[in-house]
């Protein structure tokens, strides 16, 4: 008699890292960054702004997501591995509408409505594989089953929302984000069956996105520079985005990677899972925000300076260019006492104290030229990353 024979699935275990497939699938992740930093650059609003934070928070969910799925089971082999090439294509499309994610225009594709429709197509497709990967363990089927009534509900307004447009679509895509987390937070609570097989992959695997979120900052000075010869100030200002670059490598992985990583195998059980959903999934959002936010400053002050017909290049950049970069830095150092709080009650007073003093800078940059604008966050977060480097120096093992 011929069998039939269920598909296999491959565990992750204790040991499990992360695989060269989970680095293909970060790429569409870094596709999408880079039309969310054009977007908000196309046109510097402050609406511009809040918009292009809540694109990147809807990304921000859908990797999340798949990582705790790969944190299941293997992302390279079988059913799982489908899953995720699927939602690759429909990531894909989310971040080649982002241009149009918030404007209809006729005679061509609804922007607003396709993006919805695909980001849906990604939660189906992680509900049904996670609950593939999940068989034998009742628990965490529950869990996930709780999760997908959270979900449902959220689709609602993501789907009124695009079609309603304006103010409607953004205060509705707001609040599917609230539906998102913070009935993420209820159910997660109420179930127990999340389970964090391998501390290692995940940490890894959130050091490396941070990693990708950097590659932005290199990769906007190629978006503002443009076809512009490259002179004296120019020069300058691409070694200062680089030096931004480098003092935010360093701030993070002297100090958040390696605490959260020892701390998630010191654990186990629930408490692992809750310090990996509210360490990673949730406060490493305001790192890769602040990131982000770096990246578009950097690139709205090459643009200045390279724009050979545009504005005087002395003169000072606008409010939403240096809340992008100031407000960049004072997003990410808060997001590392966040992150240090919550992995072991310790928040660092003096990075608190730097996200403080990078708005209070804020009414001095507005009155320097874009380069010396630059010029001042970079010290200040050399400054810091010199601190942190000291400091983590002086630490016992």
């Amino acid at each position: 008699m011929r069998r039939i024979h269920r598909p296999t699935i491959a565990l992750a275990d204790e040991t499990h890292r992360v695989t060269p497939f989970e680095v293909f699938f970060d790429l569409v992740f870094v596709f999408a960054f880079t039309r969310v930093i054009s977007f908000m650059a196309d046109e510097p609003t402050t609406l511009a702004l809040v918009r292009g934070l809540l694109l990147l928070a809807l990304l921000w969910w859908s990797w999340s997501a798949y990582t705790w799925l790969g944190n299941q089971a293997r992302a390279d082999v079988g059913v799982v591995r489908a899953g995720a090439i699927a939602a690759m294509a429909a990531v894909f499309v989310v971040a080649l509408v982002v241009p149009d994610s918030f404007r209809h225009a006729s005679g061509r594709l609804d922007g607003p409505l396709t993006l919805a429709l695909a980001y849906l197509v990604v939660r189906v497709l992680y509900v049904c594989t996670y609950l593939f990967a999940a068989a034998g363990e009742p628990a965490l089927r529950r869990q996930l089953l709780r999760d997908a009534v959270t979900q449902t509900v959220a689709s609602v307004p993501l789907l009124v929302g695009a079609l309603l447009g304006g103010t409607p679509q953004l205060l509705l895509w707001t609040a599917v984000l609230v539906i998102d987390w913070g009935g993420g937070q209820i159910v997660s609570r109420s179930g127990g069956g999340w389970r964090l097989r391998s501390p290692g992959y995940f940490a890894e695997r959130h050091s490396l996105v941070f990693i990708i979120a950097l590659g932005e900052s290199i990769v906007s000075v190629e978006i503002g520079i443009g076809g512009a010869p490259i002179d004296a100030p120019i020069l300058a200002a691409t070694l200062l985005g680089f030096a931004m670059t480098v003092c935010l490598w360093l701030l993070y992985f002297e100090s958040v990677a390696p605490v959260t990583r020892r701390q998630l195998e010191l654990l186990h059980g629930a408490p692992r899972a809750r310090l990996a959903r509210d360490a990673h999934s949730l406060l490493h959002f305001p790192l890769i925000a602040g990131v982000i936010y770096v990246a578009l400053g950097i690139e709205q002050v090459l643009a200045r300076l390279s724009d050979p017909v545009g504005a005087d290049p002395s003169a000072p950049l606008g409010w939403v260019a240096l809340v992008a970069l100031y407000g960049g830095v004072a997003c990410y150092l808060c997001g590392q006492v966040g992150v240090g709080w919550r992995t072991v009650r310790a928040g660092s007073v003096v990075q608190l104290g730097g996200a403080g003093l990078a708005l209070l800078l804020l009414p001095v940059a507005r009155l320097l030229p874009p380069l010396a604008a630059l010029g001042l966050i970079t010290t200040l977060l050399a400054a810091l990353a010199l601190y942190g480097s000291v400091a983590t120096d002086r630490m016992p093992r």
